[in-house]
């Protein structure tokens, strides 16, 4: 019942996230190392370990990179739930799962063309640093590799 709703955010947000089909979400969800909602659908996260099977370039460039990690690759509130505190609350609790799972490193990507400074400037505070850059998609997107070490 969430994959709709989720899939409904998700696309809501393709320019930064980009676009699913149903399929494709149920093979996402299948591989993910941890995937959490709040609400009713206001807000979720999607992560991979470096065991999934994920063709993102993203994803590709962490796995040549790190021999273990959690790579972030989608989190996203919806609009009329923003300043809740949701996004903070849901990397709390994946850094905590990370913990547990003896991960020692939580990876994401923030887009540099087009600019996402909001996402700099919340992952910034989390802790995360960055790593590396690329241009991806025949030069159509360009991103900035971030990492926070996790205790």
């Amino acid at each position: 019942a969430d994959e709709a709703a989720i899939l409904a955010l998700n696309n809501e947000h393709a320019a930064e996230l980009s676009w699913l089909e149903p399929e494709r979400l149920s093979f996402l969800i299948g591989q993910a190392f941890y995937t959490r909602r709040i609400g009713a659908l206001e807000a979720f996260i999607m992560c991979f370990d470096q065991d999934a099977s994920y063709e993102s370039p993203n994803f590709l460039w962490f796995r040549e990179r790190y021999s273990r990690f959690v790579y972030v690759d989608r989190v996203v509130v919806a609009a009329e739930a923003r300043g809740r505190g949701y996004a903070r609350r849901l990397y709390e609790d994946l850094f905590e799962h990370v913990r547990r799972a003896c991960h020692k490193i939580v990876t994401c990507e923030i887009n540099a063309d087009p600019p996402n400074p909001t996402s700099d400037a919340f992952h910034a505070a989390l802790g995360f640093a960055e790593v590396g850059d690329a241009v991806i998609h025949g030069g159509r997107k360009s991103v900035r590799y971030y990492a926070k070490p996790i205790d």
